[in-house]
């Protein structure tokens, strides 16, 4: 009899286990030693670590690059630490994310809602070590919403309870924090009188008592050399005060706080602090401050449109300090009065730009008188045509410069528009997450950009061909000078503007020295003093 026996079996090799990567990302708010929230980075590291070593059977691995953010709001993902681990999940260096709880990544339901979009999309899964959230299943998704939504609630509180507190601790007249301003130093989170700054701040309000203009107290600051507060912010950094302007000294003067009292929106509050002006002068200050007020609104809204009432606006411009001037306007004796500024004097005072400020009616009529001037005298015409050969030269180069340069720009912005297209799908889902559209809003500005750059070498290119074969022809300026004086008389103001505009490319006012220099346009001033005179015709009575 014969006895059949199976073969022994042989002993099959295990299979290997995929090796599983796992990222260790920490974040605390505020750095208060190993205590304080969820504990230190060190601490929820370790609680992390230890959770990934119960899962070595399953081939998990904590990679050594570390992920922390110190110091820093889950309320946004524009975090250092954040980043780097977004940058290597999209380079392919991570599997498994894993944060000691959920809130750690993210306080935000619609931020975290789109990160799960993006890792799945990269095939990277999501661990809270202490939350049991599997974020391959449905239900695991449902119960990560679900105390998601309870996390913004809780951050939309927390900000609630903050707001009430800073509201209730102004209430009491205590200063919230924020920005020192000039007369006092922030000690402790207390105001406290600045000497030297706080004499500086009564001379302020005596100079705009006996001066009456914010104007006059504004060049009498600027003589003395009086700046805004110079401070350290947090971060050890000194900010240097700037010059004082206009503005600046309009909300010096109503601020509250030199009164001892602190504002909370409308309401006014008894401050803890020392006042620096006394009450008869503050309320002296509110009281001009308010009738400027009124009659610079009542003003405003008797004053006519600046676009069409401004004949040389956008052509005026400072022979010192070579900004432009602007058409603006005083009252005296119930009269008004109209002049160009330079923007410099207007926002500094004359002190920085000197004697900046004409009539309107003496410089609009000298400019009109003076090509009224041209077209009679014959030794003017020739100067006036030799000036354009010049003009026409120089604005050749001109265009061929902003060519190149519109250019280059473009190129620099096509080749910016490939790269952020290229991770387009990466990038903006990435940015998505972060809540801000980065790549999304850089592509608009960029695309936005682009656009107005083709413009502006559009307008350049077409400019420049056709000044390409243009010629002064002496004739043409001759007769187009000549009808000047019929051709202005019968125009309404519009059309005056704009053929100032087209006659002139700029026109340079320097008062001190007494001087005013016109540059013309004379590249095809036939053909504009031909429409203007056509629009006259249509418009003569």
């Amino acid at each position: 009899m014969t006895t059949i026996s199976n073969p022994p079996r042989q002993r099959q090799p295990a299979p290997e286990k995929k090796l599983v990567r796992v990222a260790i990302y920490t974040r605390k708010s505020v750095d208060k030693g190993d205590g304080g929230e969820f504990g230190s980075i060190e601490a929820q590291r370790a609680a992390v670590e230890a959770y990934i070593t119960s899962q070595r059977g399953e081939g998990w691995v904590a990679i050594e690059t570390r992920y922390d953010d110190l110091g820093i709001s889950g309320a946004t993902t524009a975090r250092p630490g954040f980043q780097r681990l977004m940058a290597d999940m999209r380079d392919g260096l991570i599997d498994v994310i894993a944060v000691y709880k959920l809130d750690r990544l993210s306080r935000s339901l619609a931020d975290f809602a789109r990160l799960i979009e993006v890792l799945d999309e990269h095939g990277v899964s999501f661990v809270s070590t202490t939350q049991a959230f599997d974020t391959g299943t449905s239900a695991g998704r449902l119960m990560l919403n679900m105390l998601m939504s309870f996390a913004e609630y809780e951050r939309s509180t927390t900000s609630d309870r903050v707001r009430d507190k800073v509201h209730a601790t102004r209430r009491l007249g205590m200063w919230t924090g924020g920005r020192p301003v000039l007369g006092y130093d922030s000690v402790e989170g207390h105001l406290v009188v600045n000497a030297d700054e706080a004499s500086q701040v009564r001379a302020i309000y005596a100079l705009y008592l006996k001066l009456g203009s914010l104007g006059a107290v504004l060049t009498e600051v600027y003589r003395r050399g009086w700046h805004n507060k110079s401070w350290t912010n947090t971060r050890g950094v000194l900010v240097v005060g700037k010059p004082l302007s206009k503005t600046g000294i309009r909300d010096m003067l109503g601020n509250p706080l030199y009164a001892g009292k602190i504002r909370l929106g409308d309401e006014v509050h008894e401050g803890k602090h020392e006042a620096i002006v006394d009450e008869t002068t503050w309320a002296e200050v509110q009281t001009h401050l308010a009738i400027q007020a009124g009659q610079r609104d009542k003003a405003q809204r008797a004053r006519p449109h600046r676009a069409s009432a401004s004949l040389l606006g956008g052509l005026l411009s400072c022979g010192v300090c070579h900004a432009a001037m602007g058409l603006h306007y005083a009252a005296r004796h119930q009269r008004r009065y109209s002049y160009y500024v330079c923007q410099t004097l207007q926002k500094q005072g004359r002190e920085a730009c000197p004697g900046s400020r004409v009539k309107a009616a003496d410089i609009e009529a000298f400019v009109v008188g003076k090509i009224r001037e041209i077209s009679r005298v014959p030794e003017l015409i020739e100067a006036t045509i030799e000036q354009a050969r010049v003009v026409l030269v120089g604005r050749r180069q001109e265009l061929d410069e902003e060519i190149a340069q519109l250019a280059q720009e473009a190129g620099r912005l096509t080749r910016e528009r490939k790269r952020l297209e290229a991770s387009t799908e990466a990038a903006s889902a990435e940015a998505a997450s972060a809540g801000d559209g980065a790549v999304e809003a850089r592509l608009a500005e960029v695309s936005a950009t682009q656009s107005d750059v083709a413009r502006q070498a559009a307008a350049a290119r077409t400019e420049r061909a056709a000044l390409a074969d243009a010629t002064v022809d002496e004739q043409d300026v001759r007769s187009a000078l000549g009808s000047f004086d019929a051709v202005w008389d019968a125009l309404f103001l519009p059309e005056r503007v704009a053929l100032l505009r087209q006659v002139l490319r700029r026109v340079v006012c320097n008062v001190p020295e007494g001087s005013i220099e016109l540059e013309p346009r004379i590249a095809g001033v036939a053909d504009l003093l031909d429409d203007a005179s056509r629009a006259g015709e249509e418009g003569a009575p």
